[in-house]
């Protein structure tokens, strides 16, 4: 079979679409690429099968329309997958009838969304499947080997039947990690990737996965719970053997691990110490995302020794209630303790805050507002990203958004957090002033002097200064005023 994995251009007066692989999707006036590790196992996985694979992300190679279709039609693919999510998800609807008359193939849609709405895109669409939960890289390959006539379907397709729509069941995570091979980078083009995102402090950088995908994994908001409803993590070892190749056949600099929340407790420790034994801390630097209140003081002091740089941690609010409302099963406290166990033993924090909730009134903004910007000017948090919190289709947030009456819209294309899609005690332009605010804290002076204090490289830092100077203009437009249709 020729199977094509696809990032259709998606173009809009709101920006670029950060989509590949994201948990969180925002249009960005400055473009960000994140490399896509599921799909770009698909791609993997399917090529060892023996199919023939293409990779064409029209959205990180900056192609037209046109262009894309002619690639894609150039090829002649017997099936395209599409990743998408909500805010796109009508993008993608069209794009599958686009693709199916220029080129005949058959499409696949994966992603949180469909995964939540299955039906929903094979009635508003004329795509074929829908490859539900988030193993769908070995979905994909299960149904292609399906259409060469030599595997029965999985659980976890829904497959157009004429004019019905047939299920093989409730998808199941339940394969071994250990199975997975590592990226094939070339094919996958992951250098498209590679420079074009604010995380990286060296360049290039990619991606990797320990695991799938949240050892906690019962926040209310998140999407990617409904995919990766059971942790599962790859040995250690073999992300160590697949740093190592990515330090001497790429030339990485810096790694990011997209795990929902990077192993902990034994798993971390051995892959610390592999770290420090063979040298790749000296090598490259690692980062990952964490949960606070997990890690104690020399927990941070070995990852600072192995050669972690950056960790990210979700706050998403100051307020107990909120916290708990979230199940986030965190307390306030552990947050400032937490940034500045990890601030301390040499790490950059980055934090996570979200605003909109249908609860949280002016003063419960004015404590989270104020809690991000401290740890900003005291040099605790390194970065920080603030959003407005959206519920997405699958998650209890959703669900607790209709029953509550908080939804204000249900047209997906306004689920792209540039405006609140649910009621709340405050109005939407104090909520963005909120947010404002916070992205104002990396100008004040004592921000910048710790900045300044923690330059070791002066070429290598000022160059991701600069970056993170456009992405913070580009932040202060993106949640400016005026809404961007």
């Amino acid at each position: 079979m020729r199977a094509a994995i696809a990032y259709p251009p998606i173009k809009s007066r709101k920006g670029v679409p950060l989509l590949s692989q994201n948990r969180q999707f925002q249009w960005f006036h400055r473009p960000t690429y994140i490399y896509p590790v599921v799909p770009a196992l698909a791609a993997t996985m399917a090529d060892r099968a023996g199919h023939e694979v293409i990779w064409l992300d029209g959205i990180a190679e900056q192609w037209s329309e046109e262009e894309f279709l002619s690639r894609l039609c150039n090829f002649k693919p017997d099936v395209v997958l599409l990743e998408t999510k909500t805010p796109v998800v009508k993008a993608a609807w069209q794009w599958a009838d686009r693709i199916k008359k220029e080129s005949g193939a058959k499409v696949a849609l994966a992603g949180d969304h469909v995964t939540a709405l299955p039906d929903e895109s094979l009635e508003k669409s004329t795509a074929d499947f829908v490859l539900t939960g988030g193993d769908y890289d070995f979905l994909f390959v299960n149904l292609l080997d399906h259409l060469a006539g030599r595997a029965s379907l999985e659980r976890g397709i829904r497959i157009r039947d004429g004019t019905s729509i047939r299920s093989t069941g409730s998808f199941a995570c339940d394969r071994e990690l250990s199975s997975l091979p590592w990226i094939d980078r070339d094919l996958t083009k992951w250098r498209l990737y590679s420079v074009h995102n604010g995380n990286y402090r060296r360049v290039p950088g990619t991606y990797t996965m320990a695991g799938r995908d949240c050892w906690h994994g019962r926040c209310t908001f998140c999407s990617w719970t409904t995919l990766y409803p059971r942790f599962r993590a790859r040995p250690p070892e073999d992300l160590l053997d697949e740093i190592g190749c990515l330090i001497e056949k790429y030339g990485v600099r810096e790694v990011m691990d997209d795990t929902g929340t990077f192993p902990v407790g034994e798993w971390l420790r051995s892959f610390c110490a592999g770290m420090i034994k063979r040298g790749y801390n000296d090598k490259i630097y690692m980062d990952c995302n964490m949960r606070f209140g997990v890690l104690k003081r020399d927990d941070y002091l070995l990852m600072k020794e192995a050669g972690f740089r950056f960790v990210l941690f979700g706050l998403e609010s100051a307020n107990q209630r909120t916290l708990d409302r979230l199940n986030k099963n965190l307390k306030v406290e552990d947050i400032l303790s937490g940034a500045r166990d990890a601030a301390r033993a040499g790490l950059d924090v980055h934090v996570t805050v979200m605003f909109g909730y249908p609860w949280e009134t002016a003063e419960d903004v004015a404590r989270t507002v104020e809690l991000a910007r401290r740890l900003l000017i005291e040099g605790l948090a390194y970065t920080l990203q603030v959003t407005l919190v959206i519920p997405y289709p699958g998650t209890p947030l959703f669900r607790e958004a209709r029953e509550q009456g908080w939804l204000v819209t249900e047209d997906w294309d306004d689920f792209d957090m540039r405006m609140a899609v649910m009621k709340t005690p405050i109005a939407e332009d104090e909520i963005k002033s909120a947010i404002r605010t916070v992205y104002r804290a990396f100008l004040h002076p004592r921000a910048l002097w710790n900045r300044a204090l923690s330059t070791k490289h002066p070429i290598e830092d000022l160059h991701f200064y600069w970056r993170g100077i456009r992405s913070l203009f580009g932040h202060l437009r993106d949640f400016g005023r005026a809404r961007q249709g």
